[in-house]
């Protein structure tokens, strides 16, 4: 099944040159979301549709990534109907729309080789292979803020790749002999390891990797190409990519706490992750375009996953349930602003009014997107966050749980005041005139809701089946 999610898209990218038919673009894209979304249900669930295909040894379904993968598969499956809808209104030429369909499907395979990978080096290959296909999609609309938007992102992100290069080598120079990079031989040879060059190694792989993963100050990246990215690519960029960075990182961390090294890889990943809440709360005021206010929304949220990850036990639990309800909640929030922008035809935050108004759905979909990435009960994400306050106060870590608590309502706020204003205010400008004439497929309405009844019942009932493959997860943090 591993080689089945891995080897479509490369065949569908050669039918897709040799026939060269617009209806195949998304046809493609659908069966590839389909078939991802049943392969990571099968592992989830235990399933197996092919037991005589042995996978390569460079991949394997563990504990851990089975929850990234089927989190992935839940959006991936999202953007695919959306796309559907918001597609049909784009009059770019039929060529365009083919590049388009090879970069979705090269970016979902980068993207899944590097979740499944089960050697450290071959991450690092598909993390590099995401970079090539996303900087294309960033590029899309081929403006003059797309193309600065995907040059700063190849430029900063593959400075990170390099940066994690080097402490990958630093890695096997602190394993002496081991001479390998696979996962399971780090977990157990990793008490043996030189503490000298594994910490080095965790400096540059923090770093490196954080770039991917969007957290300060090494995010510079991540507004422009959400702003500039077609509005699924967005969604994929934010719940999907991210997180497979963040796995990375996981990785990497267990190796550390297994090597003794854990209290020395908490202190950065808990730097970083307040330096990512903190550079959020001071631009979330300044910014005139809901695209970038919602990319620095993930800015914070990935520095609340560092946060719950140097927490350890109860707040790994946390940041594992947070990364499944931000993915949904924000991939949500981006497919959204894709209506927005499909119907009042601008990015900016004060020309967009009465969207309640002029497109109801559209509106509340908005709205309670809004109430979940701010945690509002019932959303999954009061229960991660409450999860990490309360780790905060048994380990008496006062001082940090008032800073984070401080800091989340200054981004609630700033968030707040933007969504509020252009959900409900009733100004008229040329924009909203635009909007009053315009109908949306429904396909851009069903992915936003779907994801969004699964975050808020998740957050009222969580599935023991689910309950238990978090716990799986989080052992050994």
């Amino acid at each position: 099944m591993i080689n089945l999610i891995l080897l479509f898209p490369l065949i569908a990218c050669l039918i897709l040159f040799i026939f060269k038919n617009k209806f195949l673009n998304n046809l493609m894209i659908n069966i590839y979301a389909v078939m991802h979304f049943i392969v990571s249900l099968a592992f989830c669930m235990g399933w197996d549709f092919l037991p005589m295909i042995k996978p390569c040894k460079f991949f394997a379904v563990d504990d851990t990534n089975k929850i990234f993968l089927m989190v992935m598969s839940i959006v991936f499956l999202a953007v695919a109907v959306y796309n559907n809808g918001y597609l049909k209104n784009d009059s770019s030429l039929t060529r365009k729309l083919r590049h388009y369909t090879y970069m979705v499907l090269f970016f979902v395979f980068s993207m899944t080789g590097a979740i499944l990978s089960s050697n450290l080096g071959a991450a690092w290959v598909f993390i590099e292979g995401t970079t090539l296909a996303s900087a294309y999609l960033i590029y899309f609309h081929k403006t003059k803020h797309s193309i600065e938007a995907a040059w700063k992102y190849v430029f900063i992100c593959s400075i990170g790749i390099a940066l994690a290069f080097v402490g990958i080598i630093l890695l096997t120079i602190a394993t002496g002999n081991l001479n390998s990079l696979f996962y399971n031989q780090l977990y157990d040879n990793a008490a043996l390891f030189n503490q000298f060059w594994l910490k080095l190694s965790f400096v540059f792989i923090l770093f490196g990797i954080g770039t991917k993963m969007g957290l300060a100050p090494v995010h510079f990246w991540l507004p422009d190409a959400h702003a500039e990215a077609p509005s699924p690519i967005s969604a994929l960029l934010s719940a999907t990519l991210l997180n497979s960075a963040f796995l990375m990182i996981v990785n990497v961390f267990r190796v550390m706490v297994l090597a003794g090294c854990a209290d020395y890889a908490r202190i950065m990943l808990l730097v970083m992750g307040f330096i990512s809440l903190f550079v959020t709360a001071v631009f979330v005021y300044h910014i005139n375009n809901y695209k970038r206010m919602l990319a620095y929304s993930s800015i914070e949220n990935m520095g609340i996953l560092a946060i719950g990850t140097a927490l350890g036990g109860v707040g790994m639990l946390a940041a594992m349930i947070h990364l499944i309800g931000h993915s949904l909640i924000k991939a949500s929030f981006f497919l959204t602003s894709g209506n927005i922008l499909e119907l009042y035809g601008t990015k900016k935050i004060k020309s967009v009014t009465g969207i309640m108004k002029h497109d109801r759905k559209t509106g509340w979909l908005w709205v309670a997107s809004f109430l979940g990435i701010a945690a509002f009960p019932p959303s999954v994400l009061f229960i991660s966050e409450f999860l990490m306050v309360k780790t905060m106060f048994l380990k008496e870590h006062y001082v940090l749980c008032a800073l984070f608590l401080l800091l989340l309502t200054i981004i609630l706020f700033g968030l707040g005041k933007a969504v509020i204003k252009m959900a409900f205010s009733s100004g008229k400008n040329e924009h909203s005139a635009e909007a009053e004439n315009k109908k949306l497929s429904w396909t851009m309405y069903a992915p936003q809701i779907i994801m969004l009844i699964l975050a808020f019942v998740i957050g009222v009932y969580m599935p023991q089946g689910l309950i238990k493959m978090i716990i799986f997860a989080v052992k050994g943090f």
